[in-house]
């Protein structure tokens, strides 16, 4: 009978285990990834440097990310950064299909952050 008790303890300490696990991968699976404080720092590095490299504009440079050029073009909160990159302008094209779910969201706040900074990184 006391075999029958510890066989019983210890699968019902591995359910247990096992839960605890799944309840984890779930949880970090599912987090948005506006959660995580660098993706868009990460997501501006895969998709935007290339033209706005440190805040710059290869293409344009009247058209940079710099605090004095967003406020003379009428950007003057992340919402309005995140309303080009969702609809593009000029010759920038949309973005909203490579970013993801609430990407541009999560790249507008960053160079908004970035500007607001003088693009001077820590």
């Amino acid at each position: 009978m006391e075999s029958k008790n510890k066989i019983n303890f210890l699968v019902h300490k591995s359910q247990k285990s096992i839960l605890i696990i799944l309840i984890f991968i779930i949880f970090f699976v599912s987090m948005p990834e506006h959660v995580n404080a660098n993706s868009g720092k990460i997501l501006f590095k895969n998709h935007c440097a290339g033209c706005h490299l440190n805040g710059g504009n290869i293409i344009r440079r009247s058209k940079n990310l710099k605090i004095s050029s967003l406020k003379r073009n009428g950007i003057d909160n992340p919402e309005s950064i995140a309303k080009i990159v969702r609809e593009g302008v000029g010759r920038m094209d949309s973005y909203i299909d490579k970013l993801g779910d609430n990407g541009d969201q999560v790249v507008a706040n960053w160079v908004w952050e970035q500007a607001q900074k003088a693009w001077v990184q820590e």
